[in-house]
């Protein structure tokens, strides 16, 4: 039995959140029994010259409140001297700052859901640069948000940064699998059929994950890097080296936290056909897509690549959305359970480790495989 509520429950969906949080509402208020929108409108108005304020439509005084925030929407825009300026993630940043000022101290608590982190792969210093993960996770606690919750962070070790706040980085693993053994039905989830791969050392515990749960074979690419020459910022990477059993004759997922550009992925899918792979799927919590989707398309249509699997957590242009290979991972369901779960101010340790749950599926699917003969 859940215990009383933390606090009134308000969710404030910041811009470009808007259908995530109309869905998250939807399936709070199915879970309370009730037609009551949790949902408390905001607005970030802008000046002409692209300053903002953050606009409040109620008070939230004493109210537990879950701010879902998309900092790398760029669907989203404002006028700054007559220009449409598409919203970088300083500026969602920015926003949710003004918002969380607007509130000005009055809930009882603030907690900051954002699916994919500020900075997150600037979440280590080496020489002199600057260290924007951390420094932006202090900021957010210094304003008073009590808990920051996350998916699949690149690094979650960046929550030490503030160590007396609450930080959940959230794996998708489950929904993930749900995701694909039902847009692929004949797939098979043992040993002898699949395997899971890492693209590179710094993804090995995601992998290891996956591959412990559905007790499967797993193996790593290693990123050889030329480490004289800067490209963009980074050593540009010279060739991907592969560690790990035969895939010959085998199904495959490579699994991420995210597709940047996406050549990095595609290097290592056309590598594992070279090596025999059969179907290759690729899980990566966040599609970003930054160079377009041409280099996908053409992997598609050579077969390198049969489904690609992210969340719809972050933006994804209507474009993306109608790539046959596309396949759209739905978090609204879960982010309810957690934010139903924080409001009750109960553990989410459950949801958290979804082993159970994946065995449970895993146990349907053989047994619809069973059924249909195969």
């Amino acid at each position: 039995m859940k215990e009383e509520l933390y606090g009134e429950l308000s969710v404030i969906g910041m811009r470009g959140c808007e259908d995530f949080a109309r869905q998250v509402d939807a399936y709070l208020k199915e879970m309370r029994g009730t037609s009551e929108t949790f949902i408390v409108q905001v607005d970030c108005p802008r000046f002409g010259t692209g300053e903002g304020k953050g606009l409040l439509h109620k008070s939230l005084r004493g109210h537990d409140v879950y701010i879902i925030s998309d900092v790398f929407n760029y669907g989203v825009t404002y006028k700054m001297y007559g220009m449409t300026v598409p919203m970088s993630p300083d500026d969602h940043f920015q926003d949710l700052k003004r918002i969380i000022s607007a509130i000005a101290g009055k809930a009882r608590r603030i907690s900051v859901i954002m699916p994919m982190l500020y900075e997150g792969r600037q979440h280590k210093r080496s020489t002199r640069e600057s260290l924007d993960c951390a420094v932006a996770l202090q900021e957010l606690v210094d304003m008073g948000v009590a808990n920051i919750i996350t998916f699949d962070a690149h690094d979650p070790r960046v929550q030490n940064a503030i160590p007396l706040a609450g930080f959940d980085s959230v794996q998708t693993t489950y929904q993930m699998i749900k995701a694909l053994v039902r847009r692929v039905d004949d797939i098979v989830l043992d040993k002898d059929h699949i395997m899971m791969i890492s693209p590179d050392e710094g993804g090995m515990s995601r992998c290891m994950y996956y591959a412990s749960v559905l007790k499967i074979d797993i193996g790593m690419f290693y990123k050889r890097r030329n480490y004289a020459v800067i490209v963009n910022g980074r050593n540009p990477i010279e060739a991907h080296e592969y560690l790990g059993k035969s895939v010959e004759g085998k199904d495959v997922i490579i699994v991420d936290d995210m597709i940047s550009s996406g050549e990095s992925v595609l290097e290592v899918a056309d590598q594992l056909k070279e090596k025999g792979a059969k179907r290759i799927f690729v899980f990566a919590t966040f599609g970003l897509f930054c160079n377009g989707l041409e280099l996908f398309d053409r992997a598609y249509e050579e077969g390198k690549v049969d489904m690609i699997f992210t969340t719809n957590s972050i933006y994804r242009p209507e474009e993306l959305k109608s790539r046959p290979w596309y396949a759209e991972v739905n978090l609204c369901k879960y982010v309810s359970y957690i934010i139903d779960t924080l409001n009750h101010d109960v553990t989410i340790h459950d949801l958290l480790n979804p082993a159970q749950r994946i065995h449970a599926l895993m146990d349907k699917h053989k047994e619809e495989l069973e059924t249909r003969g195969k």
